[in-house]
C-alpha cells in the first residue's frame, strides 16, 4: 500500500486560522502531509524561518494525521518531489486567488506533470484572512484575535511592539 503524500507551501507569517483550515482538511484527504515553510523573497517576513517553523508546529499540535513541517527554499516542485508528494495542496480565499494559483499550477505542471495541484476552499469565515494583512492590523494597533490562535496573536503583537507600532 502506497502513502499518499501532499506538500502544502507557504511562508506562513504568521500562520492564520485560514492556514489551519487548509491544514486540517488536507490532513484529512492524505496520509502524509508536509507543511513547506519558506521564504519568499518578495516578502519581507516579520518572523524568521526557525519562528514560523515552530510556530506551525506548535499550531498543528492536535491534528489528527502524519504531519511534518520542512523549511525549503527551492522550486516547489523539486521539494515536492524530494518529499515523495504526488500533490500540491493550495487555498483559495477568492477570485484573485484562483487566477494566481491557475497560472502557478499551471507552470509547476510544465515542471513536473507527475504532481498535481489540489485546490481547497477555505472555510467562508476565514476568507477574507491574510498574513499580510494580519500583520497590517496589528503593526496598527487592531485587534487580531479573530484571525490567528491565542499564541500567535501573543507572538505577532510581540514583535510589533519589539518593531515599534507605526502610528505611536
Amino acid at each position: 500500500m502506497t502513502t499518499r503524500t501532499a506538500v502544502y507551501p507557504g511562508t506562513f507569517d504568521p500562520v492564520t486560522r485560514g492556514h489551519m483550515d487548509i491544514i486540517g482538511r488536507a490532513a484529512r484527504i492524505v496520509d502524509r502531509l508536509v507543511i513547506g515553510v519558506t521564504t519568499n523573497p518578495s516578502k519581507s517576513p516579520m518572523f524568521t524561518l526557525d519562528e514560523r517553523m515552530e510556530m506551525v508546529r506548535r499550531e498543528v499540535v492536535g491534528i489528527e494525521g502524519e504531519i511534518h513541517v520542512v523549511a525549503f527554499d527551492s522550486l516547489l516542485m523539486d521539494f515536492a518531489e524530494r518529499e515523495g508528494a504526488e500533490m500540491i495542496v493550495r487555498g483559495l480565499r477568492a477570485v484573485a486567488d484562483f487566477e494566481y494559483e491557475y497560472q502557478m499550477a499551471g507552470m509547476n505542471q510544465q515542471l513536473n506533470d507527475r504532481i498535481e495541484t489540489v485546490f481547497l476552499m477555505a472555510d467562508v469565515s476565514l476568507q477574507p484572512i491574510a498574513s499580510r494583512l494580519v500583520k497590517e492590523i496589528a503593526l496598527y494597533g487592531g485587534d487580531i484575535a479573530k484571525f490567528v490562535s491565542p499564541a500567535v496573536s501573543a507572538e505577532v503583537i510581540a514583535r510589533v511592539e519589539h518593531l515599534g507600532r507605526k502610528g505611536s
